[in-house]
């Protein structure tokens, strides 16, 4: 959840002079140059380059260099920079939200489901296995009380953990909209995934509980009495 990262890249496309350009580029089924997007959309061609490198420099767009004549060796000329959409997504949700978390989980669920295994087993395994994986490979923490290193670890999938005494809270769900249509769904993986969480970290001695409370996620997790 790199929230400043996604906030700088969308922020970028408030310059009506970018947002144009990003639209171009993207609509384009090559690369196209800077000479192509000033001559296509009547801008002066220092602002086109100035914009188009911000756009790179935001994550928005990728360079590549290639010779447009289809020319090589000696005399061909250098090559040309030019621009194409970049891969990487861009999303901001506030507060926030993983949908695309639950969608895979849901997905693995499924297919899963079609070579023969329950799905009600299939969706809390497989939540489960990907809340594990996730704290598994979560980096060391220094604190070593138990409920501060799994908030850190929920903090960065947008939970919005408050830790108070002996219980974790999770102010915020990160599937908000399908837990209100889908909740029984939702939440049932929703507790099978913190839980995978907790044993991904080794946090013996806490537990995740189902216990819904309205403007809060429906999971807490308890250290064990």
């Amino acid at each position: 959840m790199d929230l400043e990262a996604q906030a700088t890249g969308i922020g970028a496309l408030a310059d009506d002079t970018r947002r144009t350009l990003y639209e171009y580029v993207s609509a384009q089924p090559e690369p196209v140059s800077r000479e192509q997007a000033a001559t296509a959309l009547g801008i002066a061609q220092h602002n086109v380059n100035f914009h188009l490198d911000r756009l790179v420099a935001d994550g928005l767009l990728e360079v590549e260099y290639r010779r447009l004549s289809g020319k090589r060796g000696p005399g061909a000329g250098r090559p040309s920079k030019l621009y194409r959409r970049a891969q990487r997504e861009f999303a901001v949700s506030l507060p926030p939200r993983r949908y695309d978390l639950v969608a895979g989980i849901l997905a693995t669920a499924v297919v899963r489901a079609r070579d023969g295994e329950a799905l009600d087993d299939a969706l809390r395994d497989t939540a489960y296995v990907e809340g594990r994986a996730l704290g598994a490979s979560a980096p060391d923490a220094t604190e070593p009380a138990p409920l501060p290193k799994l908030a850190a670890a929920l903090e960065r999938q947008g939970y919005e953990p408050r830790v108070d005494d002996d219980v974790l809270e999770l102010v915020n769900c990160p599937f908000d909209a399908l837990a209100q249509t889908h909740t029984a769904l939702v939440c049932g993986l929703n507790h099978a995934y913190v839980q995978g969480v907790v044993d991904g970290l080794e946090c013996h001695q806490v537990d995740a509980h189902l216990e819904p409370e309205p403007g809060r996620c429906c999971v807490k997790a308890r250290v064990r009495t």
